[in-house]
């Protein structure tokens, strides 16, 4: 299926210097390589997929993210233009897109704009134009003050192609429901290559998200982009690199220590190709989680590769539903509490990639007790001692 049309890049003919390619004018890159890393029998879906940067003169560097524009599904998009009783080719300028001159409606709902997370300010729009008695009703009730929370459910479960849906009578004008939308943003992916091995190319592991809501198929914009509706070396994908804090020690000697469950594993392995290029003599310790070590192992050969050559040190895994009392990441670093506060008290750097909500705060969490419980330190001391590792850079972490 073609792609390419998204509105935040130039005209692929025309050349653009090297220092041009940028969060606002994206390179637009051919994807090389998408394979699926999780065995078959895995309840997920995670791919690896391989970016060619070839004469874009974009650099980046182990611990960077790469940017990507991606477009909506066509045929989210078909089903708005039925919903709206348009053609596509109405000229429309959203108020978000800022856009010099109007482009036809089909091109910003294909890739300009964000097609979820409808608003208030949608409902009251369809509330003031509905004609039939049933969906005035429903929406008044949706807008009475005390049903904020049923409104904030409703619309949590939806899109706008949904209300659409479900309030035919309320008509809008291409513009006026244009004017409605968000901006479609990048996404944020980690590198899960070095450049010292992958100059002119990057490597990404995305985890693929699909869903349901409001009995509908959902999926995530930007990773079924990719995994979907990108076809191999032909069709451009809009990128650009994100610098990052997130880095491996400028020392070589230093001994590191990285956790990234699932998809968070990919910027340490980046890390372990980079210090691994540059001769890096300190020690690497990767702790990895995952749901089955039989699917869901990403990158195990490579694992398995380094280990026996010596360059990875140790490696600890935490598979979930391997047995019946659920492990993670964070029980590996108790259970190897002594080892981690031996490789901390000599100099280690602590890195911590993946999921913000849980996995980094119960991770952050282990830590402190391991301090408290190996130094034999008070609470208040062993949160000055994780303080102090933060201020030295030497606990670090990339996370979403």
């Amino acid at each position: 299926m073609p792609v390419g049309n998204a509105l935040s890049f130039a005209a692929m003919s025309d050349p653009v210097p090297a220092s041009a390619y940028s969060k606002a004018n994206p390179f637009p890159a051919r994807l090389t390589e998408n394979r699926r890393l999780n065995q078959p029998g895995s309840a997920k879906e995670t791919r690896h997929l391989v970016l060619n940067l070839a004469g874009s003169g974009l650099q980046y560097e182990a611990g960077d993210s790469l940017g990507v524009q991606p477009e909506n599904r066509p045929s989210e998009v078909a089903e708005l233009l039925t919903r709206l009783r348009a053609s596509g080719d109405e000229p429309v300028s959203p108020v978000m897109l800022r856009l010099p001159a109007p482009r036809p409606l089909r091109d910003v709902l294909a890739s300009g704009l964000a097609l979820a997370g409808p608003t208030r300010k949608m409902v009251e729009t369809l509330a003031a134009r509905a004609t039939s008695p049933d969906e005035q009703a429903r929406l008044a009730a949706l807008l009475q003050p005390e049903a904020k929370d049923l409104l904030a459910a409703f619309l949590a479960e939806r899109e706008y192609v949904d209300l659409l849906a479900e309030f035919p009578s309320a008509q809008l004008t291409p513009q006026e429901f244009t004017d409605h939308l968000r901006r479609l943003m990048p996404r944020l992916y980690s590198i899960a290559s070095s450049p010292k091995l992958h100059p002119a190319e990057v490597h990404l592991t995305v985890a693929v998200v699909r869903y349901a809501t409001n009995q509908r198929e959902r999926a995530g914009v930007c990773s079924t982009f990719l995994a979907d509706r990108v076809p191999l070396g032909t069709a451009p994908v809009p990128v650009f690199v994100s610098s990052s804090h997130f880095r491996p020690p400028e020392d070589g000697a230093k001994d590191v220590i990285m956790v990234g469950p699932g998809t968070g594993i990919a910027p340490f392995r980046a890390f372990v190709q980079d210090r691994v290029a540059s001769g890096a003599t300190g020690r690497n310790w990767v702790l990895f989680g995952d749901q089955h070590r039989a699917t869901d192992f990403l990158y195990e050969s490579e694992w398995s590769q380094w280990l026996a050559q010596g360059r990875v040190a140790r490696m600890d895994t935490a598979f979930s539903r391997d047995q019946a009392q659920k492990i993670y990441v964070q029980d590996k670093l108790r259970e190897n509490a002594a080892e981690l506060w031996a490789w901390l008290r000599g100099g280690a750097h602590f890195y911590v990639c993946g999921d913000a909500q849980r996995m980094a705060k119960d991770v952050d969490a282990a830590l402190h007790d391991v301090v408290a419980q190996q130094g034999g330190l008070e609470p208040a001391a062993a949160a000055e001692y994780v303080k102090q590792l933060k201020k030295d850079k030497r606990y670090q972490r990339d996370v979403y």
